[in-house]
């Protein structure tokens, strides 16, 4: 059974930064594709960024280029988005997840390529 935790979530204002944290449980969590996703009311989930299973490959939404950045590390079995510059339009639920069915696999970038999904964190940007 594969666990993902987010946190790091919270209230910031416009131009802020935050980091969100994703701890995936699991021996062979090193061997997924992950993704950030985000969603708000109303509106369909969609994909934020996305990790091949070494780090060596990402992938952006053109919304957050150049601000957002994600990382993982692979001996902590987490993974990470760094969200500078942060804008009220990036106000949303944030969920990571994971390939499990996938490994050692490219990037994803659909939502029906992942198979297991954190519980969420808010992210909300004050004007």
């Amino acid at each position: 059974q594969v666990q993902l935790v987010e946190s790091g979530g919270g209230l910031v204002q416009a131009g802020g930064s935050l980091r969100l944290s994703c701890a995936v449980s699991g021996r062979t969590a090193s061997t997924y594709p992950m993704g950030w996703f985000r969603q708000v009311p109303g509106k369909e989930r969609e994909i934020v960024a996305a990790i091949n299973w070494s780090g060596g490959s990402t992938v952006y939404v053109d919304s957050v280029k150049g601000r957002f950045t994600i990382s993982r590390d692979n001996a902590k079995s987490t993974v990470y988005l760094q969200m500078n510059g942060l804008k009220p339009e990036d106000t949303a639920v944030y969920y990571c997840a994971a390939a499990t069915k996938s490994p050692f696999i490219g990037i994803l970038r659909r939502l029906q390529d992942y198979d297991y999904w954190g519980q969420g964190t808010q992210v909300t940007v004050s004007s």
